[in-house]
């Protein structure tokens, strides 16, 4: 799974940083996944490698501005370009009132479906929010002044490594038939002769896990649905030192980020959403929190725009 960055600011832009927007791509797919839009997320589209057009599923973690004002530009665009089959839409209650809101008053019309999913339901009883053959996508409630929501994507158990040196020396013929072993199927050859995939594969390889959470003040609900994850992207508005703050404000420090790592035991913590009063220059930086967060959970990174990380494998494997 590849996941990219568009924007890593809390609240307010910055001349480095926009706000909230990120991008997950799962493999062996020509589909993206975006998780929030604030204003701006279609202009780092334009910057970045990634393309409109292959956006299928868009999820919302709260109403906040910083979070949807790039929304409605963002799905007008594509409309627009007329290049979309359609769009799905998971997020709190009152996201569909706003995008209907927003395209009736500028008279704008979707050459595409929108698809709305409410997902308070499944975050307090714990549903899965979306299944496929490859995939599965959970959600759970945070702690924030409004109603706000993680999001846990989990990669299905990928079929074992397939020996192909097994497959050669049964002069098993290469090409289509290799690929339904690998699938794990059954196959007959032309000379009668049935095999099965399974004997040609290894175990199954565990699939990839990612967590997004933002925006949240310490809560173990943030914990839990971060159990083992490959990856925890957390937010980390504030430093240590105004921890009174990101209670008052329903946010997290680096600090309570490194301690849901630690604690929901995942593999790798990149830390984002920081407040715009943190840029290089000032009293505090990003990489006082990054040293903040490493103290409890070493493996931390900070984020920044453009960043794209490849998981091609667990963090952990050996």
């Amino acid at each position: 799974m590849q996941v990219t960055f568009l924007g890593t600011s809390s609240g307010v832009p910055t001349l480095t940083r926009n706000v909230s927007a990120m991008v997950l791509k799962p493999p062996q797919r020509s589909e993206l996944w975006l998780f929030d839009c604030g204003e701006g997320t279609q202009h780092q589209f334009n910057k970045s490698n990634l393309k409109l057009s292959q956006i299928k599923k868009i999820f919302i973690t709260h109403m906040h501005g910083d979070h949807i004002y790039g929304l409605p530009g963002l799905l007008a665009s594509i409309g627009l370009a007329g290049s979309s089959s359609g769009i799905e839409l998971y997020g709190p209650a009152p996201l569909k009132n706003f995008i209907d809101a927003c395209l009736y008053s500028s008279s704008s019309r979707l050459a595409y479906s929108l698809k709305f999913h409410q997902i308070e339901n499944a975050a307090i009883e714990k549903e899965l929010l979306f299944e496929d053959s490859n995939f599965e996508v959970k959600t759970a409630p945070l702690k924030h002044r409004i109603p706000s929501f993680a999001y846990r994507v989990n990669e299905k158990p990928r079929v074992g490594r397939f020996n192909i040196d097994k497959a050669k020396s049964l002069k098993i013929p290469p090409g289509p038939i290799y690929a339904s072993l690998q699938r794990g199927e059954n196959v007959q050859l032309d000379d009668g002769r049935i095999f099965s995939g399974k004997d040609f594969c290894g175990p199954s390889r565990p699939g990839l896990s990612i967590v997004y959470c933002t925006d949240t003040v310490y809560t173990e609900s943030a914990i839990e649905i971060s159990k083992n994850a490959d990856l925890l992207i957390h937010e980390s508005t504030y430093a240590y030192k105004e921890t009174e703050m990101a209670y008052q404000r329903g946010h997290s420090t680096a600090t309570m980020a490194a301690q849901i790592a630690s604690k929901a035991n995942v593999n790798q913590l990149i830390l984002t959403h920081f407040s715009p009063r943190y840029t290089p220059g000032n009293e505090t930086c990003p990489n006082d929190l990054l040293n903040e967060a490493k103290a409890i959970f070493p493996n931390t990174q900070l984020a920044k725009d453009f960043l794209q990380i490849d998981l091609k494998k667990r963090c952990n494997s050996s």
